[in-house]
């Protein structure tokens, strides 16, 4: 697999950015954005299938991987002015912009902030907001971590983030993808819960004018088929598709079915890179 070129950058506020290019000139350009307390090799699969057809950037969000935490609160325009830095120190004018889970939070709050520059969304196990009880719900989980250690978070963990066939199919991808969760800075962990439990971004959907792809596991039970249908619903023009048997982190359940979509996403773009 070709394994990029990396680099750090630092924020507006100095933060240390680490990210990962896949250069590949003349051809559409694509971020893509990882779930909470995981890193950028959650799309490592769907990287490694794009690379021929895409210039690709991928990037670990501050208080993950190999960036910096840098200072709370944590909220997510900080997050969509950190992946603008990334751009910035890539020249990169504009992007299709995919992201999972908080990834896709960050994707929606980017292309509010930053309309010219997302080319198009692709927003895969993701929400606008999490409910009226959402504050109190992320509380409680930012609570339980510091009570029970990331470690004693990992079995509940796995079965949220995977079905029961690719648990019991491929236990090395996911005792690795649980190294990099109990490896999470405990209070960038719990400032990303209280940004997530904050977040509401419902009335920025109405204004997106670039093609959007809604993309979900049909068993995702932490952004339920219900909360994509309300993304498909609020957003003007885009489409959903339903990953059959793919439960919350689809990029590394389903990674050839997100591959596909997003090059359908792709599709709906002008051909030629910003």
């Amino acid at each position: 697999m070709n394994h990029g070129k990396v680099g750090k950058t630092g924020a507006q506020d100095q933060c240390q950015l680490f990210y990962r290019s896949y250069p590949h000139p003349g051809n559409p350009r694509i971020v893509l954005i990882h779930s909470l307390a995981l890193d950028s090799s959650v799309w490592n699969a769907v990287v490694q299938d794009l690379a021929r057809d895409f210039e690709i950037l991928t990037y670990d969000c501050r208080g993950h991987g190999q960036s910096d935490g840098g200072p709370s609160p944590y909220t997510i325009r900080l997050f969509a002015d950190d992946l603008a830095a990334i751009l910035d120190r890539c020249k990169w004018p504009a992007a299709i912009i995919a992201g999972c889970s908080m990834g896709g939070c960050t994707a929606q709050a980017f292309a509010a902030a930053y309309p010219k520059r997302a080319r198009a969304l692709g927003l895969i196990d993701t929400t606008a907001w999490y409910g009226p009880t959402a504050p109190a719900d992320w509380s409680q989980r930012a609570a339980r971590a510091l009570d029970s250690g990331l470690p004693g978070m990992i079995r509940f963990q796995v079965t949220r983030w995977f079905s029961d066939a690719f648990l019991a199919q491929h236990p090395d991808l996911v005792e690795t993808v649980s190294r990099v969760f109990v490896a999470n800075d405990m209070a960038c962990y719990q400032a990303c819960c209280k940004m997530m439990g904050e977040l509401d971004l419902r009335s920025v959907l109405g204004s997106f004018d670039m093609p959007v792809s809604v993309i979900v596991g049909e068993e995702d039970y932490a952004t339920p088929v219900a909360m994509s249908q309300d993304l498909q619903a609020a957003i003007p023009g885009s489409t959903l598709h339903i990953i059959r048997g793919g439960r919350h982190l689809t990029p590394i359940e389903n990674p050839m079915e997100i591959a596909g979509l997003l090059r359908d996403l792709a599709r709906k773009t002008a051909t030629n890179p910003s």
